[in-house]
């Protein structure tokens, strides 16, 4: 970012005041970046930041996050009322949000208006102000370039221009056309301008802040799984990287990075499209000096140890924290037989509501963020992506993968990888009994999960108590616990190439 001089005649013509003349530095200053998101974990999908052949930029505007832009500058001024531009500024400003600020003479220093003008000049608008005035339009003919000067009538649907001679040309297609000057009132770069009023002269350090759309982070976790000495246990060496989407309009040099991570509220525009079209480019850093997470209010705060550049319309990924290596995990599998249903209105009496059966048995990895295991520090929302060696020939395969919410130290991480493909279940309704006078109804069940590994596994298996709110269980033939409200959990342990059996007596009273 840079500022510029407006000569004083003509800010004068356009105040109707005298304006004093100033001297503006153009050496680089301090860029400080604050970016918070609001990206769902893994929703951001890959047409957002990789060239897509034949298709339009994405509409910037409606990724899911914000900037917060401070540049600190030294810059000259005047005693007395002058005029400063402040060029390069994100295309996506905000502009309510901006602040202009000496932090030479805080108190002796002040704004008296403040502009935004982003009308940018185009082929367009430059046509449709050069109406009734002097063109030169180049059109191809032959092997050659036809020249034609004269009054444009009209820039719609082609253009219509009277020549010197007076004949009126009508043009479907030209090469080129030159212009006599820029317009008043278009800009090449939106620009932010002040009227500032300065109690002292001379250099002054100033500091500018902005809000601008079209910036956006999020986490991704790489995850290695090594088994352990039985078919639940292992480890995991874990990975975190954060990618940033700069999308803003503006290219941040050496700039001082921090990322929010947290549900920080914001009052809400009306909702845009859904975006089309993708970024433009990877790139990829990894330096000594990462990031420094700390708490601030109630969110957290990770500030990179370093300056970063961040170009327009690219894609940045910084590690956020040293690979942890070794820490405990267990995977588990989960048979719930039953899974989606639950109470309704009124007690659920129908004999065939929820017996249908699920054979799936679900894949989980756990394992618990605290120091002990190598953690033990806040984890943003993002997507876990987790992958096992072969020992065959020592290459990595993706197994699976799932989003986590933000999750504070000293909690557990649990990812969904999958189904088993050697572990099923089988449930099925032994028994239904209903007194409506009594209002008492008793439903019994057997389960059955089967398993055609070569090692025996544990599987827990999650019942939901769906019928009604006031339930007993009567009878089970092996120890249970109650999970929730509505839901049981009951570890079973099945030997290899083996089955392990189940029942369970339940009684609802309303």
């Amino acid at each position: 970012m840079r500022f510029t001089k407006r000569g004083s005649a003509a800010v004068a013509a356009g105040l109707g005041m005298a304006i004093a003349s100033m001297s503006v530095p153009a050496e680089p200053g301090r860029t400080a970046l604050t970016v918070y998101s609001s990206a769902q974990p893994g929703a951001i999908p890959a047409d957002w930041y990789r060239p897509l052949p034949g298709r339009g930029s994405p509409p910037a505007q409606n990724l899911p996050g914000y900037a917060v832009v401070r540049v600190d500058r030294d810059i000259g001024l005047e005693r007395g009322r002058s005029v400063l531009k402040f060029t390069d500024v994100a295309a996506l400003i905000d502009p309510t949000t901006v602040t202009f600020q000496s932090l030479t003479d805080p108190a002796g220093t002040r704004v008296v208006e403040q502009n935004f003008q982003f009308d940018l000049v185009s082929t367009q608008k430059l046509l449709s102000r050069y109406v009734d005035r002097q063109v030169t339009v180049e059109s191809p003919q032959g092997d050659g370039v036809s020249i034609l000067q004269g009054i444009l009538l009209s820039a719609h649907d082609g253009l219509v221009v009277r020549s010197d001679d007076g004949q009126v040309h009508a043009l479907n297609q030209w090469s080129g056309v030159r212009f006599g000057e820029l317009p008043g009132g278009l800009i090449t770069q939106p620009t932010l301008e002040w009227d500032v009023a300065a109690a002292k002269g001379g250099e002054h350090r100033a500091r500018v802040s902005y809000q601008t759309g079209g910036i956006t982070w999020w986490a991704d976790y790489n995850l290695l799984f090594v088994p352990g000495a039985d078919a639940n246990s292992g480890f995991v060496d874990v990975g975190a990287w954060v990618s940033i989407i700069n999308q803003s309009g503006a290219r941040y040099e050496d700039a001082t990075l921090k990322l929010v991570a947290g549900e920080v509220n914001r009052a809400r525009a009306a909702p845009a499209p859904y975006p089309e079209a993708a970024m433009r480019a990877m790139a990829m850093e990894a330096d000594v000096a990462g990031f420094e997470e700390k708490s601030f209010f109630e969110y957290h705060l990770y500030t990179l140890g370093r300056p970063t550049t961040l170009p327009n319309n690219s894609t940045k990924q910084i590690e956020l924290f040293d690979a942890a290596r070794r820490v405990p995990a267990r995977k588990e599998l989960v048979y719930y037989g039953a899974s989606g249903f639950g109470w309704g209105g009124s007690p659920q009496i129908d004999r065939d509501f929820g017996p249908v059966s699920n054979r799936q048995v679900d894949v989980w990895l756990e394992f618990r963020n605290e120091k002990k295991s190598g953690l033990g520090v806040p984890l943003p929302a993002g997507r876990v992506r987790v992958s096992q060696q072969d020992p065959a020939d020592g290459s990595l395969e993706f197994i699976g993968e799932d989003s986590i919410g933000h999750t504070p130290k000293d909690e557990d991480v649990r990812v969904r990888l999958g189904t088993a493909f050697d572990v099923v279940g089988e449930r099925r309704q032994t028994d239904f009994s209903i007194d409506t006078r009594g209002r008492v109804m008793e439903e019994a069940f057997e389960i059955r999960v089967r398993n055609h590994k070569d090692e025996a596994v544990e599987v827990l298996v999650r019942e939901n108590l769906y019928r009604w709110s006031d339930w007993r269980v009567l009878s089970s033939s092996l120890p249970y616990e109650k999970r929730d409200a509505r839901t049981i959990e009951i570890p079973v342990k099945v030997a290899k190439d083996g089955e392990a059996v189940l029942t369970y007596r339940v009684r609802y009273t309303w």
